[in-house]
């Protein structure tokens, strides 16, 4: 009885990770036959849990949705993270998440062995996040946006510009990044036929799915480079170019990705591609490198960085 039990528990886990699997996977997985297997799931189905299937070839499990949340199984790293993170979104910039974070936060301490708590206290003591404000995002428009993501539906809504001029966007939505204190939304667009990033903070009133999509290579690799590339320079009204006389192993530590985007020219030489809305800031980042550098364009950050260096020159005569 106790091997079965904690066979059901095992094959409960597996459910939770992953969406689908075929009957063989799971058998595989658990080392059983394809009749205890069978056995196992009505025995998950009598329990509560509903885990439908299907025949055929192509045929498998998945667990579905039912009238109470299953219980969530766990492994020590993924505790970990889901204790540290409740407590970063307990102070976070999600409207109305932090009373939630709390709540879910205090379920799950209680149950955390005694050596996950000392883990968790240790991050938590050295992680000292410093909160500023930011656009506050409706968690429920943020679920929506991850639940489209996942079951790969199309999504329609109403996205205001940097001008807060509003148009209807029809969009296949392929990730979410958190990044800079904003969530993007990768989606490629229908309307344009082209790759875009959507401020989340930016939607207007609700969004709506609709018919299932197949998803497209997504460019730079995923959805994480996609926003990185497209913050550090496409959002700027200057963007430069500018040729650095040190390898990039060197440099790239000093340069972020949501700062710029580096490229490997040779052994001793790469090249950033970054952006401001300002040509002092830009000047003066570039120069902080400490590295020798060529601008190649735009000529305009070329002349500021010639007054600036005549301006710095004048006061030490």
């Amino acid at each position: 009885m106790v091997q079965t039990s904690a066979r059901l528990l095992r094959l409960l886990s597996l459910l939770q990770v992953r969406r689908f699997w075929s009957g063989a996977e799971l058998a595989e997985r658990l080392e059983v036959t394809g009749r205890t297997l069978r056995r196992d799931v009505d025995r998950l189905r009598s329990l509560g849990y509903p885990v439908s299937s299907t025949a055929g070839v192509a045929g498998g499990y998945q667990l579905g949705t039912g009238a109470a949340l299953p219980p969530l199984l766990l492994d020590d790293d993924e505790a970990l993270a889901v204790t540290l993170g409740l407590r970063t979104a307990a102070a976070g910039t999600v409207t109305g998440m932090e009373e939630a974070a709390v709540r879910a936060l205090t379920k799950l301490e209680q149950l955390l062995p005694a050596r996950l708590r000392r883990r968790v206290k240790a991050l938590h003591a050295a992680v000292m996040p410093i909160h500023r404000a930011g656009p506050r995002i409706d968690p429920a428009l943020l679920t929506l946006l991850a639940g489209a993501c996942r079951d790969q539906e199309q999504l329609t809504f109403r996205y205001a510009d940097v001008e807060s001029n509003s148009t209807q966007r029809q969009v296949e939505p392929h990730g979410l990044v958190h990044a800079g204190w904003r969530w993007y939304l990768v989606a490629w667009d229908l309307n344009r036929a082209d790759w875009r990033s959507f401020r989340v903070d930016r939607i207007a009133g609700k969004a709506s799915t609709g018919r299932r999509f197949v998803p497209r290579p997504v460019p730079h690799g995923d959805v994480a480079a996609y926003v990185a590339r497209s913050i550090a320079t496409n959002v700027y009204t200057y963007q430069a170019r500018v040729l650095l006389h040190a390898p990039l192993e060197s440099v790239a530590e000093h340069i972020p990705p949501l700062a710029g985007r580096l490229q490997r020219i040779d052994a001793d030489r790469c090249l950033l591609e970054t952006g401001s809305h300002s040509l002092a800031t830009l000047g003066l980042y570039i120069s902080l490198l400490g590295v020798d550098f060529e601008v190649q364009e735009p000529a305009e950050l070329r002349e500021h960085i010639r007054a600036l260096a005549q301006r710095l020159a004048r006061a030490v005569t």
